[in-house]
């Protein structure tokens, strides 16, 4: 299996990444979305919604082994990211 900060990186440059629960949650209800991944410091109320509306779409769930302001860091943006998304 790929490790997945590398499999985040070539995603980014190919713009196939969605950003943000909110984005995700609304991914996740379209089925436009195959794959998220979320922060080992995700807020619980957070991760429990990505779950739920994750099983409900049979998308698989990856928790990374990083903290939402590394994934920031990694995603170039100068903020926290905990939750993204691959798009279809």
């Amino acid at each position: 299996m790929e490790d997945p900060i590398a499999e985040i990186k070539k995603l980014l440059k190919n713009d196939k990444l969605v950003i943000g629960k909110e984005e995700t949650v609304k991914g996740l209800k379209r089925s436009e979305v195959e794959k998220v991944f979320f922060t080992q410091n995700c807020d619980k109320t957070v991760r429990g919604d990505i779950v739920y509306y994750a099983q409900l779409s049979s998308v698989p769930v990856i928790e990374l082994a990083t903290s939402n302001t590394e994934l920031g860091q990694v995603c170039k943006k100068p903020y926290a990211i905990s939750v993204l998304a691959v798009r279809k």
